[in-house]
C-alpha cells in the first residue's frame, strides 16, 4: 500500500526546490552559523521535506470525513480519502453494482478525484485486501537515508542550481552560507594576503596559511571567518582560487603563466565546418582513441578513468602541453567553480614532483615543456598517465630506453620555408606511436611554417592534400593512413581528425582501401 507520495519514486525524482524549501536553507543557515556543503544542506531538506509531509498526512487523517476501505458502503454525495493515493480526496459521483467470479455480488463506486479525474473502486468487497486500516506508525516510520541512498546525486544538484539562482546565498568552492551574515573584510587583509602570496612565489597557499598573517576576528567561529576571507579574495580580481575539489588555495593572477589565460598559438583552433554524419563507425571510434580534446565526446563515458595512455600530438608537444579531452577529465583534478586548477605532476619513474595546471576554459594540461626535454620526447610519444595516490597529484611516465637510431618520418624546412615529411636515421630514446611520430631538427624554423601558414588562409583541403601527396611518398604502396595524416597536418595547422577524415570519405579523389588506410584516385 502506497500510503504518501513521498514514498514512491516519482516524488524524489520529480523533485523541485521550492520557495518554501529556501526559506528552509535560509533558516537552516542562520541557525548553523558556519557555512555547509550542498550535500549537508541537501540532507537536511530531504529530512524536512518528509517532516512536511508527516505532518500533511497527520492533517489529512484528522479531518478525513471517511477512510476508504472496499468493506464499505458509500452513497452519491458522500466524500472519501483515499491513503493509497497520497491521501487524496474525492466525491462520490456514480454507484453501480458489480460482480465477482469468487466472492459475488458488490458495488462500484465511480469517485471524481481533487484533480478533476474520475475513477471506479469497489465497495460492498469484504474480502479486499485494503480493508485493513493503515496504521499511522507505518506512515510515518520512513527514513530519510532511504531516499538518499536512491535520490541523493540527483537532490543535490538541484539544491546547487537552486542556490545558485537565489538571491543571498553565496557559494566558495563546495560550501555555501548567507551574504548577510558574512564578517566584514578590510582592504588592508587584502593587501597584506597579496604580500603573502608575493612572497611565496605568487601561491598556492591555502585560505589557512593566508590567514595566519592577519589579524582576523578571533572571537567569531573559525570557518565562518576563514570563508569570508576566502570570499572576500574571490572577488578581489587580484587573487585566483585554483584548488581542485575540496581544497580552497588561491595564486596570484599577475604571477600565473600566460598560458592560463590565453591559449598557445599552436593550440588555437578555427573551427572547420564539416558533416560528421559521413564517417563511418570506425573513423568515429579512431576519434576517440586519438583523444583530441576538440574531438566530439563518445556518447559513453565511464565515472571515473585510473589511467590513460596517449600518443603526443606535434601542437600539444609544441605548447607543453597534454589534451583535456573527455577521459583526461576524469583523470586530472576538477573543481567545483575554478576554472584553473593547480597540481603537481609526479614522474612516476623517477619519483619527482612538478607543477602542472588543468586549463578547463580551454581544454589542456599545461606544465610539461621541461618535462618533454628532460625526457627527449618527441611528437607521437605515448604518454602514460595515472591518477596520483593524493587528490592533487597525477603520475606521469614515458618508456625511456637508450638512444636507438631508427628510421623515422623527419619534418624538414628549407630556406624557402618549404615543409618537406622524409624518412631519416635519427636517434630516439621513447616509445612513440608510429603513425604519429615525426623528428624536428628545426623547431623555430617550423615555428616559422606555422605562423606562414596562418597568414596566407590557405584553404584547408589544398594543406590536406599537401601533406597526402608528401606522405604517401614515403611508402612503396602509396597508401597513406588516417591517423599519419591528422599528425602531419598538424604539424603546421591545428585541426581535430573529423575534418581530416571527413575530407578523405567525402572527396571522390581520395580511395579507400581497408585498415583506415586511403590513396589519390589520382597516382601523378
Amino acid at each position: 500500500m502506497n500510503l504518501a507520495p513521498w514514498i514512491a519514486p516519482e516524488y524524489w525524482s520529480r523533485f523541485q526546490v521550492t520557495d518554501e524549501d529556501l526559506e528552509f536553507l535560509y533558516q537552516y543557515l542562520l541557525e548553523q552559523e558556519v557555512p555547509q556543503k550542498a550535500e549537508t544542506l541537501a540532507q537536511a531538506l530531504v529530512r524536512e521535506r518528509i517532516r512536511r509531509e508527516q505532518q500533511r498526512i497527520e492533517e489529512r487523517w484528522q479531518q478525513s470525513e471517511a477512510v476508504y476501505m472496499p468493506k464499505h458502503r458509500y452513497e452519491v454525495g458522500q466524500r472519501i480519502t483515499f491513503p493509497a493515493l497520497g491521501w487524496v480526496q474525492g466525491e462520490v459521483v456514480g454507484v453501480r453494482p458489480g460482480y465477482h467470479p469468487e466472492h459475488g455480488p458488490f458495488e462500484v463506486i465511480r469517485v471524481r478525484l481533487e484533480d478533476g479525474q474520475e475513477k471506479e473502486f469497489a465497495a460492498n468487497f469484504p474480502d479486499h485486501v485494503l480493508n485493513q486500516p493503515p496504521r499511522m506508525d507505518q506512515v510515518l516510520e520512513f527514513q530519510p537515508e532511504r531516499v538518499w541512498q536512491e535520490y541523493g546525486p540527483e537532490i543535490t544538484r538541484r539544491v546547487e542550481q537552486a542556490l545558485e539562482q537565489a538571491p543571498g546565498f553565496i557559494r566558495l568552492s563546495d560550501l555555501w552560507f548567507l551574504k548577510e551574515l558574512m564578517v566584514p573584510i578590510e582592504e588592508q587583509y587584502l593587501l597584506v594576503a597579496d604580500a603573502v602570496l608575493d612572497v611565496a612565489g605568487g601561491g598556492p597557499l591555502r585560505t589557512e596559511e593566508i590567514a595566519q598573517h592577519l589579524d582576523l576576528p578571533e572571537d567569531l567561529p573559525k570557518p565562518l571567518v576563514l570563508f569570508s576571507l576566502a570570499y572576500a579574495l574571490q572577488q578581489d580580481d587580484r587573487f585566483d582560487e585554483v584548488g581542485p575539489s575540496g581544497l580552497v588555495q588561491w595564486y596570484l593572477k599577475r604571477a600565473e603563466p600566460q598560458e592560463l589565460w590565453e591559449p598557445p598559438r599552436f593550440l588555437r583552433y578555427q573551427p572547420i565546418p564539416y558533416e560528421r554524419d559521413v564517417l563511418p563507425p570506425e573513423l568515429r571510434d579512431l576519434e576517440t582513441q586519438l583523444h583530441d580534446e576538440l574531438a566530439p565526446p563518445p556518447e559513453q563515458l565511464p565515472d571515473q578513468v585510473e589511467e590513460m595512455r596517449l600518443a603526443l600530438l606535434y601542437p600539444h608537444w609544441r605548447a607543453g602541453t597534454l589534451p583535456l579531452d573527455a577521459f583526461a577529465e576524469r583523470l586530472f583534478p576538477t573543481a567545483y567553480t575554478a576554472r584553473r586548477i593547480f597540481f603537481h605532476f609526479v614522474d612516476d619513474e623517477t619519483g619527482k614532483r612538478f607543477p602542472g595546471w588543468v586549463v578547463r576554459d580551454h581544454r589542456y594540461v599545461y606544465g610539461l615543456r621541461e618535462w618533454y626535454e628532460e625526457k627527449d620526447v618527441i611528437p607521437g610519444t605515448i604518454i602514460q598517465l595515472k591518477r596520483g595516490r593524493r587528490p592533487n597529484e597525477v603520475l606521469i611516465r614515458v618508456e625511456s630506453r637508450r638512444p636507438m637510431r631508427e628510421w623515422i618520418r623527419t619534418a624538414q624546412v628549407d630556406e624557402r620555408l618549404r615543409l618537406s615529411i622524409v624518412m631519416e636515421n635519427r636517434p630516439v630514446r621513447v616509445r612513440y606511436d608510429d603513425r604519429m611520430a615525426f623528428y624536428i631538427p628545426n623547431v623555430d624554423a617550423l615555428d616559422r611554417v606555422w605562423v606562414r601558414i596562418q597568414d596566407e588562409k590557405r584553404p584547408f583541403e589544398d594543406l590536406v592534400m599537401q601533406f597526402m601527396r608528401e606522405l604517401r611518398r614515403l611508402t612503396l604502396q602509396r597508401h597513406v593512413h588516417a591517423v599519419e595524416l591528422y599528425a602531419a597536418v598538424n604539424l603546421v595547422y591545428r585541426v581535430p581528425p573529423g575534418p581530416v577524415f571527413a575530407l578523405l570519405v567525402s572527396r571522390p579523389w581520395f580511395e579507400y582501401v581497408g585498415d583506415l588506410y586511403f590513396r589519390l584516385r589520382q597516382e601523378e
